[in-house]
């Protein structure tokens, strides 16, 4: 049986698996929200599937992702990760994981939880797009830019439009599944 995907995913394992039952799906939950953000940042100008390929050992290096122990890294810490051939060995991102970790408690405490804060930019629901071929898919839109600039103004680093806009896209604040794809309808009956 030929199941049709997204252009974007098929032909590799790993991938096709990521697609078929994370990618579009909406998250609310903190702790998953922050893992896709840092993945995300360590993304920017790099493919996905290299970040993919690498996640587990993010989630080794940087203990499993608990923002609250990574906003207290100390240096000896971060010099511990830019000696980690298992991950992206990029100083800036690296020092932004910490930063952005800081930054994500201080909304969490303004806002009650991090995803009250940026669901808040789609209204709380999930924006269902019509995209006929995933390379037609915008790489920004009017919201990723203003949640990016607001995400500045609140201290995150490598949280460029784009960065934001792929954060919205794999945590399901937008279905840009090609409407082909078999996930694009189970996707959207997620979200009544």
């Amino acid at each position: 049986m030929i199941i049709n995907r997204c252009g974007w995913c098929t032909g590799d394992a790993l991938y096709e698996a990521y697609h078929d039952t994370e990618w579009g799906v909406p998250v609310y939950d903190d702790a998953t929200l922050f893992e896709f953000l840092i993945l995300e940042t360590f993304q920017a100008g790099l493919s996905w599937i290299t970040i993919l390929r690498k996640r587990e050992n993010f989630r080794e290096a940087l203990d499993n992702f608990d923002y609250n122990k990574i906003a207290n890294y100390s240096a000896e810490k971060l010099e511990d990760l830019m000696s980690n051939p298992g991950i992206i060995r990029n100083k800036l991102k690296i020092k932004a994981t910490v930063s952005n970790a800081q930054a994500f408690i201080k909304i969490q405490k303004e806002f009650g939880t991090f995803s009250k804060y940026i669901w808040g930019f789609v209204n709380h629901k999930p924006v269902q797009n019509a995209v006929l071929n995933y390379k037609e898919a915008p790489p920004t839109t009017a919201v990723s830019d203003a949640l990016s600039k607001d995400l500045k103004k609140r201290g995150f680093k490598f949280t460029g439009s784009t960065v934001i806009y792929a954060h919205m896209q794999a945590t399901g604040m937008v279905n840009d599944h090609e409407i082909t794809c078999f996930r694009y309808n189970q996707i959207k009956a997620l979200n009544p």
